[in-house]
């Protein structure tokens, strides 16, 4: 797949379905949601103070008619008065009497009565949005204290209509005032989110995309902004991850070039060996002692050798088979291995065997000793690692058992493992100490040991020593197996 054909795979973002959109759209709409909150106590309180104005204007009206000579208003004088005040009719009680009642000529029937006394409720919202949707015109009457206390109680008389229109009115410039509001605090909340939300965050999806296209581009690894906040944390994060992402994929693309290179290797190696194979047969045929000592020794680790080139080439990788596991005697296997070591020639290595003849270990024989030669041999690279040593080299190998488990202690008296490959010590590629090598021996043979459901562990390590555990549990019977046993 080509770069254009990954690119083609991102997604991209619709402007109208954008992050930038959704933002100024929920800033518009949560602002014109708290100016509703705020008009409907601002419209109750409105029809609230305009009724209240009326009640003052006719409390007026009553206190000029009853400045009046005899207190005797004719009709055309009273229905001024009531006109100029606004209403049809006004009454004042004192001490629980009506003292003055105004009336004009129309005798209409008051529909409802409201009254205005003590502090503003909640009860008159539903009033107020009543009033202010209501089509036609009724008479209503209003209830309240005089505010210039002439009396106990006023009483009140008029046409809804005029009300109706104000509010309307008053609603209309509340609403109109709202939108510039909003308009302006949305623009407001939206260049702040803007800035600290949106574009750090079409940041970072415009670097996830550029970053899918070419993952292997170190130019594509977005560069912190260094905020504090947790769009920094993701930031950090992300970079983070998109460092180790790369990493595993160059790991990888070099990992398929040398499993190729080891393909090619493999298979005139293999004709090598077994070239060597034929020759080394011939050494049977020669009578001294040390050849015949060692020459099946040579045989089998050729034969070895080419049975692992020959997987190699059949699976492309190398890919271990599930282990054919026997129960047997350990100090024959560990034996071979400290042998071949043996003629490695080192200047005054000294390997000690240290296992008891009755030691036995349920394992694949082949894979156990490819484990145990890799980790001896990971002693011995650490010998030559090491510069100036007081101390002869020493490898012991030593095993028991416990329960249904076989234990091996392979130690050294080394320079230890470095710090900077213990983490990563059974992993390929990251725990060459010495250089030049590739760290495939102890990946291997954690390998193998996983295969086998045991463990493997640095026990110790440090300047006088290195000391690596190995733990092989038996695999578990049949109930048949146990039978069979039980009957034996």
């Amino acid at each position: 797949m080509t770069k254009s054909d990954n690119e083609k795979l991102v997604p991209r973002p619709v402007p109208a379905r954008g992050l930038s959109t959704k933002v100024l759209a929920l800033t518009v709409i949560f602002v014109m949601l708290g100016e509703v909150l705020i008009f409907l106590p601002s419209i109750a309180n409105f029809r609230i103070q305009w009724l209240k104005a009326r009640v003052a204007q006719a409390e007026i009206a009553a206190l000029a008619a009853e400045a009046a000579p005899n207190a005797i208003v004719d009709e055309t004088l009273r229905t001024e008065i009531l006109k100029g005040a606004g209403v049809t009719a006004v009454s004042l009680m004192r001490d629980n009497r009506k003292q003055l009642v105004l009336r004009g000529g129309d005798r209409e029937m008051v529909e409802e009565t409201f009254d205005l006394r003590g502090q503003f409720r909640v009860d008159t919202l539903p009033e107020a949005l009543s009033a202010l949707f209501r089509s036609g015109d009724r008479l209503i009457g209003i209830t309240d204290d005089p505010p210039n206390m002439s009396g106990d109680l006023i009483e009140i008389a008029l046409h809804e209509r005029p009300l109706i229109d104000a509010m309307r009115k008053f609603g209309l410039n509340i609403l109109m005032l709202s939108l510039v509001l909003s308009a302006i605090v949305a623009g407001m909340i939206y260049a702040a989110l803007n800035r600290l939300l949106v574009r750090p965050m079409q940041k970072l999806s415009e670097n996830m995309t550029a970053f899918a296209a070419d993952p292997e581009n170190a130019a594509r690894i977005i560069a912190p902004s260094g905020r504090e906040d947790e769009l920094g944390v993701a930031e950090h994060g992300l970079r983070d991850m998109q460092s180790e992402l790369q990493h595993l994929l160059q790991q990888k693309s070099r990992l398929a070039a040398l499993g190729l290179a080891v393909s090619k290797v493999s298979h005139d190696l293999r004709n090598m060996l077994t070239s060597a194979q034929l020759i080394s047969d011939r050494l049977t045929e020669v009578r001294d002692p040390n050849v015949q000592r060692f020459a099946p020794k040579l045989i089998g680790s050729l034969d070895r050798a080419i049975n692992f080139l020959n997987q190699t080439l059949k699976y492309g990788q190398a890919q271990e088979p599930s282990p054919d596991r026997q129960m047997f005697a350990l100090e024959p296997v560990v034996r071979d291995v400290l042998e071949t070591f043996a003629l490695a020639g080192l200047p005054r290595l000294e390997l000690k065997l240290l296992v008891a003849p009755s030691v036995t270990v349920d394992a694949d024989r082949e894979q156990l000793t490819r484990i145990l030669t890799n980790l001896v041999r990971n002693c011995v690279q650490a010998f030559d690692a090491a510069s100036e040593r007081k101390a002869p080299p020493r490898v012991e190998v030593r095993a028991w058992r416990e329960g249904i488990v076989t234990a091996i202690e392979i130690a050294d008296n080394g320079p230890g493992i470095p710090e900077s490959v213990r983490e990563k010590l059974f992993e390929a590629f990251q725990s060459a100490a010495k250089p030049g090598g590739t760290g495939l021996g102890l990946a291997i043979s954690a390998e193998l040991v996983q295969a086998h459901a045991g463990t493997i562990t640095v026990k110790s390590t440090g300047p006088d020593g290195t000391v690596f555990l190995l733990t092989l549990p038996d695999q578990p019977l049949s109930m048949a197996e146990h039978m069979f046993q039980a009957r034996g």
